[in-house]
């Protein structure tokens, strides 16, 4: 029998630590927690990669930043604007900012999504780069939508296995 240990670490020294060894040049992973970035990551299924950035940041990247409450996030930035940063999660609607430059720490790389690898050039990436963050105001309708066809699709199968 395989032995497995766990430990309960905090988020905040956890992702501290990460923030550390990006600043020294590595590129770090850590599995998702919480769902604003669904439906593109999953809590708990998920995982990204990041890095510490080393370009411009524009509208559409995925970034790992620090609120001023000391709270760290994963969304995209929607909007560049001179006194900011705007940035909104896939699964939300409302827009925060504006984000200091200096509260951005990580530009994800790519994600592990359902056990397969995502980075920029693939589908998904691109569609929730490129289009999912121009539709903000649609979102919540696609969103309810979306959930309706799992819920059948979910119920077929169920009525389909008996």
């Amino acid at each position: 029998m395989e032995k497995t240990a766990t430990k309960t670490v905090d988020t905040t020294e956890y992702v501290s630590m990460l923030r550390e060894l990006t600043e020294q040049g590595y590129e770090v992973s850590m599995t998702v927690a919480g769902n604003s970035m669904s439906p593109f990551i999953i809590d708990q299924r998920d995982s990204i990669s990041f890095k510490k950035p080393d370009r411009e940041l524009r509208r559409g990247d995925f970034v790992f930043y620090q609120r001023a409450n000391g709270q760290f996030v994963c969304h995209r930035i929607c909007r560049v604007k001179p006194d900011g940063y705007y940035i909104v999660g896939d699964a939300q609607t409302v827009i925060e900012g504006p984000i200091q430059r200096g509260q951005i720490f990580g530009l994800i790389t790519y994600v592990t999504r359902k056990g397969k690898r995502l980075a920029p050039g693939d589908f998904w990436w691109e569609f929730f780069e490129k289009v999912w963050i121009r539709i903000i105001p649609l979102r919540m309708p696609l969103l309810r939508l979306y959930a309706r066809i799992l819920f059948l699709r979910r119920k077929s199968r169920k009525n389909a296995n008996g």
